[in-house]
């Protein structure tokens, strides 16, 4: 065997090796991906309880109400990482600013069924806390490994993209929900 066969062998190995890779990641993308959009899915089915409960023993908290709602409807309609992680913010907001609604009324604060929607949407945020974090640690690899020599080279051949991450906006996420209780106190 000649030396040009064996470099065009090793060449052809490490495409062959390189393509394999980038398709695992790839698919890892995906199955992370879907992860995420299943637990979206299970908070914005949950939202519309919420809002009931909450609006039968707080009914005059309308504005947040229809905010949440609003927020959930953009949210069912994005597509994509960016746009879903743009859309979800709102969503996270303003379901901080009913859990702490939920504080200025105590009948609230003691219904079981409000307790359990809260035990069950903590739960769901854990899960999609966990599911965005595993898709962003695959796709940071996929993003990586396409932009690295020479994976890049058949990367590129082969149309291989980089993945948007999915990421809420740390200030809103961070942010204490300011809440107006209307003289309450």
């Amino acid at each position: 065997m000649g030396p040009a066969i064996l470099v065009g062998v090793l060449i052809a190995g490490f495409a062959v090796w390189t393509f394999n890779r980038l398709t695992q990641l790839r698919q890892l993308a995906d199955n992370a991906w879907a992860d995420i959009d299943v637990q979206l899915k299970r908070r914005h089915d949950l939202i519309p309880s919420v809002v009931a409960v909450v609006k039968g023993h707080a009914g005059y908290e309308r504005g947040t109400l229809e905010a949440v709602v609003e927020a959930r409807n953009r949210a069912v309609q994005a597509t994509g990482p960016a746009a879903k992680a743009d859309a979800e913010t709102p969503v996270a907001g303003s379901l901080q600013r009913i859990f702490a609604i939920a504080e200025a009324y105590p009948e609230l604060r003691a219904a079981e069924s409000f307790r359990e929607l809260q035990v069950t949407l903590s739960d769901v945020e854990d899960h999609l806390q966990n599911a965005r974090r595993y898709y962003n640690a695959v796709v940071r690899d996929l993003n990586t490994r396409i932009a690295q020599f020479p994976t890049n080279l058949v990367a590129s051949l082969l149309r291989f993209q980089p993945r948007e991450f999915f990421g809420l906006d740390d200030a809103t996420e961070r942010a204490v929900p300011q809440v107006d209780v209307g003289g309450l106190a």
